[in-house]
């Protein structure tokens, strides 16, 4: 049964946490963001718990309030996060918490977390956010940018293994012993990720390492730079442009035609095709070594090409908050549904993090 999101405040309390929390203070504003956003999420949640049967369990309105400050001071564990919610007054007032009421279990808050899966609780927390009308009059219509990243996956190189069963246990018997992969071809068609199957083996450019990771996708709006849509992958050659066709495509459903910027790895014949057939000019930058751009100058001549490219790599500041701050640089899941929850909540985070900013500025 889905729990109430009930905030007792000073009524059986000498501590008042509202009173405790500077007027001023950069969560302020972002509780407030974040709680509408909630509120247009009532029916989702519904969905997810069953009505009026069994214990209740953790507000889903606190679980994701609760994950937001984890995004937000790089809390690296739901039992750090536990911690931090049992003595800190700040983390209580944010998630709704009163002054003597319990903090729950770490494996509780995970098993509850596990929930939002079933709904695309994420995407749907990230598009009610950007769907509140004084957050929507910030965003471009017209003009886009996108880019992917890698996110590694939470597995060893060592758990990558011929998917026959061919490899060696270790030879004294340990479960992490040497191993030497040199000599040794290693693809993701023979071999498989034991610790997370779900990841592949793949490295973003010449001369760098090969990684077990996923691909995390941003499309971003290019007049103030907020994330507008997000999603995640397995990491593959083909990955990228095929995620930001399926971002941009939504987009692209109107009359006049729009704008998406992107870097030379998107520079092929096929995306650029598939982008003029959808009505969206490509702003993509062109890769001319040692081969034909698909990028001539019908496109390149305008001055809102160049502005496009310079505005594109602001996109490159989102994921850098994502992976640093919010710590999904290494991800702590496994499967491409978590992670995928993981990165486009991170996302979400991001943007409450610039929106108490660039409100006052827009005033």
């Amino acid at each position: 049964m889905r729990g109430r999101d009930e905030q007792t405040g000073q009524l059986f309390s000498y501590v008042d946490l509202e009173a405790r929390v500077r007027a001023d203070h950069p969560l302020r504003a972002i509780r407030q963001i974040a709680n509408m956003a909630l509120a247009l999420l009532q029916c989702e949640f519904a969905v997810l718990y069953a009505p009026r049967m069994g214990r209740p369990s953790i507000a889903p309105e606190k679980l994701l309030r609760a994950m937001l400050l984890q995004a937000f001071y790089s809390i690296r564990s739901e039992r750090q996060l536990m911690e931090r919610l049992e003595y800190d007054l700040l983390f209580r007032w944010f998630v709704g918490l009163g002054i003597d009421d319990a903090v729950w279990d770490h494996s509780t808050f995970s098993k509850n977390r596990d929930r939002l899966l079933d709904g695309d609780i994420a995407a749907q927390f990230l598009a009610a956010i950007l769907a509140q009308p004084r957050v929507k009059r910030l965003l471009s219509t017209e003009h886009f940018s996108v880019d992917g990243t890698l996110i590694e996956a939470w597995a060893s190189i060592k758990s990558f293994k011929p998917k026959d069963g061919a490899g060696d246990p270790p030879a004294d018997g340990g479960r992490n012993a040497e191993a030497n992969f040199r000599g040794e071809k290693r693809s993701n068609d023979t071999h498989a990720s034991t610790t997370d199957p779900d990841a592949r083996l793949y490295r973003k450019g010449a001369g760098k390492e090969a990684k077990l990771c996923f691909l995390g996708h941003a499309l971003m709006e290019n007049r103030s730079g907020l994330v507008v849509d997000a999603c995640l992958t397995r990491a593959d050659g083909h990955a990228e442009r095929g995620a930001a066709l399926a971002l941009i495509e939504p987009h692209a459903e109107r009359s006049r035609a729009i704008t998406l910027g992107a870097d030379k790895a998107y520079d092929t014949q096929d995306f650029v095709h598939d982008l003029r057939a959808m009505k969206v000019t490509p702003h993509v930058a062109q890769n001319t070594n040692g081969r034909r751009s698909a990028i001539d100058g019908r496109t390149t001549r305008h001055a809102g090409y160049a502005v496009s490219q310079r505005i594109r790599k602001r996109i490159e500041e989102a994921f850098g908050w994502i992976k640093t701050v919010a710590g999904q640089a290494k991800t702590r899941f496994r499967g491409v549904e978590r992670v995928e929850l993981a990165f486009t909540f991170a996302a979400a985070a991001y943007n409450l993090v610039r929106l108490p900013k660039l409100l006052v500025e827009s005033r």
